[in-house]
């Protein structure tokens, strides 16, 4: 394993890999709904013959900074005597959903008047993904 600074530079991509994964897996399960609850169409998502890559690569650099973010934060949950393991690091991304990302979601689908399925279905997206970036990093993420 390579650290820096603390972190295990493999983690990072690994943890962005698999929750950006997740995340095809749940919008593709789910896309039928999704769609509903954004009013969308599907000939609207779909354009010209599925996502555009720039949109994946996007998604994908946002993966990658939220995982080096989290695991900025599990450095610092760290310092503070908590042992980074999968169940810290699943704890820790509770909170950090609970208390940013849940929040965000909801504030801002009730100001652009979206169906409370939308936030459902996006909310529950963004606490997979949390839950497994944190248990990543919380496993191999932190040097002990």
């Amino acid at each position: 394993m390579k650290w820096f600074a603390g972190l295990n530079v493999w983690a990072l991509p690994l943890a962005a890999v698999a929750s950006f994964v997740f995340g095809g897996i749940w919008y593709g399960v789910l896309s039928k709904q999704w769609m509903a609850a954004a009013n969308l169409s599907e000939a609207q998502v779909r354009g010209t013959g599925g996502p555009p890559i720039a949109q994946m690569v996007i998604t994908f650099i946002a993966q990658m900074f939220m995982a080096w973010m989290f695991a900025g934060v599990l450095l610092h949950v760290t310092k503070s005597g908590v042992p980074a393991t999968m169940r810290s690091g699943m704890t820790t991304g509770v909170f950090l959903w609970a208390g940013f990302v849940m929040t965000t979601l909801v504030v801002n689908h009730q100001f652009q008047m979206q169906k409370r399925a939308l936030t459902l279905i996006d909310g529950v997206h963004w606490l997979g993904v949390l839950l497994i970036q944190g248990a990543m990093l919380g496993l191999w993420g932190l040097a002990r």
